[in-house]
C-alpha cells in the first residue's frame, strides 16, 4: 500500500468515525425522549479501502408500531366509555345505597304495605307520598346525570376533533419535511420521529392506519377507511351541542364530508376516544335513559286511576304524573319522562293536598273515586296499588332489558345489573387493552429505543478506532517526513 493510499484510508476512517460518534452523541442526548428512535450511521467501504457515511437511518418497529397505534386507540376508546359509565353509576351508588331509584322503589312498596295495613292512619298515608316524592326526585336526578354525561361526551368529541385537526396540520409540516429531505438525500430521521409522535397522539383520538409511499411519504386513513391525510389534511368537522336532553341527538363527526359517527355513519370509527365518546353519547346513555323512562312510565301506569262509573273514560294519572300536569297515562316509551315525573299536588300535604286521596281516589274527579262510602278503614285501593306494583308488565325493547315481563322492582333491579355489568365488562376490556398497549410499547422501545449502556459501549469502540486512525495518520506523516528528508 502506498503512503498516499494509507493516508487517505486513515483520513476517511477518521471522518467516518467522527460522524458515527456524532450520531451516537445524538442518541445519548435523546435517550430521555420517548419519541426518539435510535439513529444509525450507515457506512460503505470503497475498493481502495476508504470508508464513508452514506446516510443516517433509524431503527424502525414496522408492525410493532402499527400494533402500538391500534392498542392506543382501543385503550382510549374503552377508557372514554368507562369514564362515562362511572358517571352513570352515580345514579345507583353502591350495593348499600338507599338513594337509587331501585332502592327508593323498595321504600315506596314497603310504605304502601304499611298504609294498607292501617288505612286510617294519616302518618302512613303521608309516608307513601313522601316515598313517592323521593322516588320521583331520584328519577329526575338520574335523568339529569345521564344527560349531563351525554353533554360532557359531546363536548369531549368537540375537543378531540379540534385536537385531530391540529395534529393533522402538524403532520403536514413534518411529512413535507420528510418527503423533500428524502428526495434530496438529507438526514430526515428526526422529522420522522416527530411524525411518528404525531401519529401516536392522533391514534388516541381515533383509530388510524397508514400507508407509506415514495420518498417516505405517508397517507393516513381512519380505521374505517376514510382518508384523513393525503399530501394535505382532510377536514374533520363537528358541530357541538350546547346542551343535550333525552329528546335530542348529538351531531355526527365528518371526515372530508363523510359521517364517521352516529347512526347514519357511512364509515363509522371503530376505536379511539371519539368512537368511545360517541358510543356513550348515542347508544349506552340513551339506553339507560330509556330504562329510567320505562320505570317512570310503569309508575304512572301502576298508580293511575280508572273510571269507576262504567262510563268508559280513559285511565288518568294518579299519584305519579308527567311534568306538564296532564292526566295522560303514556302508552309507550316517552323520551325524558323520568326527568319530568312528579307527585300529584293533590296528594301532597306540603302542597295543600290530602294524602288520603291515595286511599280514596278522585284525583281526577268524582268519576275516579274508589271509596264512595268515605270509610276510614277502606283499604282495597291501597292493596290494589301494591298488587299493581308487583304485577309483571312488558317494557319497550329500546330499554335493552329483554322482552320477559317483569314487575317494576324486577325491572329496576335489572337496570342496575345492566349498568353495573356493562361497567365491569368495560373495565375489564380497558385493563386488557392497557396491558396490550404496555406490551406493545415495551416491544417497540426494545426494538427502536435508545439503550444508553449500548451507546456508551459503542462510543468506546469508536473512540479506539478514532485513536487508531489518528496514530496511523501520525505514522504516515513521519514516513513522509523521512522520505522528504532523504530526497533533500
Amino acid at each position: 500500500m502506498s503512503l498516499s493510499l494509507a493516508f487517505n484510508t486513515a483520513r476517511s476512517s477518521l471522518n467516518t468515525t467522527a460522524s458515527q460518534l456524532s450520531v451516537s452523541s445524538r442518541n445519548v442526548a435523546g435517550a430521555n425522549d420517548p419519541n426518539a428512535s435510535r439513529k444509525i450511521a450507515l457506512t460503505v467501504t470503497s475498493g481502495d479501502g476508504s470508508s464513508r457515511v452514506v446516510t443516517i437511518s433509524r431503527a424502525t418497529g414496522g408492525p410493532l408500531f402499527d400494533r402500538m397505534l391500534g392498542a392506543t386507540s382501543n385503550t382510549a376508546q374503552q377508557r372514554a366509555v368507562l369514564d362515562g359509565l362511572d358517571t352513570l353509576k352515580q345514579t345507583i351508588g353502591d350495593t348499600n345505597s338507599t338513594t337509587s331509584p331501585a332502592a327508593r322503589l323498595g321504600v315506596l312498596q314497603s310504605a304502601l304495605q304499611s298504609a294498607a295495613n292501617a288505612p286510617d292512619d294519616p302518618g302512613f298515608a303521608q309516608t307513601v307520598v313522601t316515598a313517592a316524592t323521593d322516588l320521583a326526585r331520584s328519577l329526575n336526578s338520574a335523568t339529569d346525570t345521564v344527560q349531563q354525561a351525554r353533554t360532557d361526551a359531546d363536548a369531549g368529541i368537540g375537543t378531540s376533533v379540534t385536537k385531530v385537526n391540529d395534529l393533522l396540520a402538524q403532520f403536514e409540516v413534518e411529512n413535507a419535511t420528510v418527503v423533500s429531505g428524502s428526495a434530496r438525500g438529507v438526514d430526515v430521521t428526526d422529522a420522522m420521529d416527530r411524525r411518528d409522535a404525531i401519529l401516536s397522539s392522533l391514534s388516541q383520538e381515533m383509530g388510524i392506519s397508514t400507508v407509506s409511499r415514495g420518498h417516505n411519504d405517508v397517507v393516513i386513513y381512519t380505521d374505517s377507511g376514510a382518508t384523513l391525510f393525503d399530501t394535505v389534511p382532510r377536514a374533520v368537522t363537528f358541530r357541538p351541542s350546547t346542551v343535550l336532553d333525552a329528546t335530542t341527538d348529538g351531531q355526527a363527526v365528518f371526515v372530508d364530508g363523510v359521517a364517521v359517527t352516529g347512526t347514519d355513519a357511512a364509515m363509522p370509527l371503530l376505536s379511539g376516544r371519539i368512537a368511545g365518546l360517541a358510543t356513550l353519547r348515542d347508544t349506552l346513555a340513551p339506553t339507560y335513559q330509556n330504562q329510567l323512562d320505562e320505570l317512570a312510565r310503569g309508575l304512572v301506569s301502576a298508580f293511575s286511576e280508572q273510571d269507576q262509573t262504567g262510563g268508559g273514560a280513559p285511565a288518568a294519572a294518579g299519584l305519579f304524573t308527567v311534568g306538564d300536569g296532564t292526566a295522560t297515562v303514556p302508552a309507550s316509551l316517552t323520551a325524558g319522562l323520568a326527568g319530568t315525573l312528579a307527585v300529584h299536588s293533590g296528594a301532597d300535604a306540603a302542597q295543600g293536598g290530602d294524602p288520603f286521596v291515595l286511599r280514596d281516589g278522585g284525583l281526577n274527579g268524582a268519576a275516579y273515586g274508589y271509596n264512595t262510602a268515605s270509610a276510614s278503614s277502606f283499604q282495597q285501593r291501597l292493596e290494589d296499588l301494591g298488587t299493581g306494583l308487583a304485577t309483571a308488565r312488558t317494557y319497550d325493547s329500546a330499554s335493552g332489558l329483554g322482552a320477559t315481563p317483569k314487575p317494576l322492582s324486577g325491572f329496576a333491579s335489572a337496570s342496575v345489573s345492566w349498568l353495573e355489568g356493562l361497567r365491569q365488562t368495560t373495565s375489564t376490556r380497558a385493563d386488557s387493552e392497557q396491558a396490550v398497549l404496555s406490551q406493545a410499547s415495551t416491544a417497540m422501545s426494545n426494538a427502536t429505543g435508545i439503550n444508553l449502556d449500548q451507546e456508551y459501549a459503542n462510543q468506546l469502540e469508536l473512540e479506539r478506532s478514532y485513536q487508531a486512525s489518528s496514530k496511523l495518520i501520525g505514522v504516515v506523516n513521519q514516513l513522509f517526513d523521512t522520505l522528504f528528508s532523504a530526497i533533500r
